[in-house]
């Protein structure tokens, strides 16, 4: 083996709970492990990235990696740390969800080569979809007691809420069976010895472990890793937004760069470890550099370029380092024309915008209109002269007095005005034929 994976997880602080004997079990030689990915969306998102990053150290170690998509499960519904169900969906939308969960995949994954460790890809839809409901129970079921799933704290939380009218079905009662078939069945098909999650995992893990020891006559493992939380108690892998996704039509990559690039000084910290591969010597040293002067904010503009390239490209990277600093440019015409008109939005979201039409600016659009009377951006006319006369309005950045008239020249991919009130004010005129 090249590292120890273990060791790896360690002291990049992404390990839980170790089953005994798992670490001398992965030193002997290669090894297969799964871990499964939910296929309710044709998109994972950064919540996914802590699994993505274990199969990827794992088969970096030399092992090989399999990932599970849960066709059959995602039928079903998972009660680890849900307060519900999920929705349920037909086997078209699961497929096209796995070929795309696939390709997102790959960019962390070698799918392709001929190596021994090569990644695979597998559903339990594919051996769960013939297993009758009487042979389920007949093969499976009489080898876990109900005592045993009860004991479950998944099964446990859930149970403890039937107070409230929720409760538990039985499909979802059922589901820690159907998780830990799939590990006795990739145990049998992929010699597949270990299986890994989030710490929210453990209980239906160690059932697949179960079934393998009293039906497969074998030893399987389970390792988990902790569940990301950020330093402020909110939510990790949220935004505004909603969740933030891996795929560019979804969040788009400057809004994907902007998330790690907003992180606090701690979670970047912990994140840089957890979310790249960069060696513990280089993190080392660039914590120390970060902490020398942190206004430079070395470690999230790293983490926000190791990850953005990761996931979509280099120059997607690129893109979104240049939009990110385009507010501060001093070539800010040039260089915002260089913008796509996605990434042009992105960077203005949330800024006040108006339409104007083009003919309203055929003969110059004087600054009172494009400031109060056309857009209403400022309160009156009265407010955008005394604004004027402070010098304090800027289109695209460069100071303009009243006597200013906005023109075709002024636009920006001849659709956009960028307009400034001091430092703190951005307006956007929208031109519309």
């Amino acid at each position: 083996m090249s590292k120890n994976f273990i060791e790896e997880l360690q002291w990049r602080d992404m390990i839980h709970d170790v089953m005994p004997g798992a670490e001398d079990h992965l030193n002997e030689q290669m090894r297969a492990a799964y871990v499964g990915f939910d296929p309710t969306a044709d998109s994972l998102h950064i919540g996914n990235l802590v699994p993505i990053m274990l199969l990827a150290h794992y088969q970096r170690c030399g092992h090989k990696p399999v990932a599970l998509v849960g066709g059959a499960t995602g039928m079903i519904g998972d009660p680890s740390g849900k307060s519900s169900e999920r929705n349920l969906l037909d086997e078209k939308t699961l497929r096209h969800n796995q070929d795309a969960i696939k390709k997102q995949l790959a960019h962390f994954l070698d799918f392709e080569s001929d190596a021994p460790n090569a990644a695979v890809l597998v559903n339990n839809y594919d051996w769960m979809k013939e297993f009758s409901f009487l042979e389920f129970i007949r093969d499976v079921g009489k080898h876990i007691t109900v005592n045993y799933m009860m004991a479950k704290d998944s099964v446990k939380n859930r149970i403890s809420s039937e107070a409230s009218g929720d409760g538990m079905s039985f499909t979802e009662f059922t589901y820690q069976l159907v998780q830990g078939y799939d590990f006795l069945h990739l145990f049998r098909a992929e010699n597949c010895t270990l299986q890994m999650g989030g710490s929210d995992q453990w209980g239906n893990i160690t059932t697949g472990t179960e079934l393998i020891r009293r039906i497969g006559g074998g030893k399987g493992y389970a390792i988990t890793c902790p569940l990301i939380t950020k330093s402020d108690g909110s939510k990790f892998g949220k935004s505004e937004g909603g969740n933030v996704w891996l795929d560019a039509n979804r969040t788009s990559p400057y809004k994907f760069y902007q998330y790690w690039l907003n992180t606090t000084d701690v979670d970047a910290e912990k994140y840089i470890k957890i979310f790249t591969f960069l060696t513990q010597e280089d993190i080392t040293s660039l914590i120390t550099e970060h902490n020398e002067a942190p206004h430079l904010r070395l470690l999230q503009k790293r983490l926000a370029k190791e990850i953005t390239t990761m996931v979509h490209s280099e120059s997607d990277f690129m893109n979104a380092e240049k939009a990110s600093g385009i507010l501060f440019s001093k070539s800010f015409k040039e260089d915002i024309q260089q913008l796509d008109e996605k990434t042009f939005l992105d960077v203005f979201d949330g800024v006040p915008q108006a339409e104007i039409s083009v003919a309203e600016i055929e003969d110059g659009l004087d600054m009172i209109g494009a400031l109060a009377a056309k857009t209403q951006f400022l309160k009156s006319n009265g407010e955008a002269r005394r604004a004027l006369k402070e010098n304090a309005v800027s289109v695209n950045k460069e100071k303009v007095k009243e006597d200013y008239k906005i023109t075709s020249n002024d636009l920006i991919n001849d659709k956009y005005v960028v307009i400034n009130k001091g430092k703190r004010n951005t307006y956007i005129l929208e031109i519309v034929s």
